[in-house]
């Protein structure tokens, strides 16, 4: 299975007149809102391993 759940509502709005735009899978528009984004997935894990898969820092508390 290669395709993923799509979104219910606009992460801006709340609204859920939404539809897929462009060739990028995961690329999502809003009518009432008129806002585009993109969904991802960045990995599996703890934040920690996942900062370092990014080659991130954490952050010294």
């Amino acid at each position: 299975m290669t395709q993923r759940a799509v979104p219910f509502y606009c992460p801006y709005c709340g609204d859920e007149d939404i539809q897929p735009i462009g060739d990028k899978p995961g690329s999502w528009w809003c009518q009432s809102c008129r806002r585009a984004w993109r969904l991802s997935m960045i990995g599996t894990g703890t934040p920690e391993s996942l900062q370092s898969q990014a080659g991130e820092t954490a952050p010294e508390a």
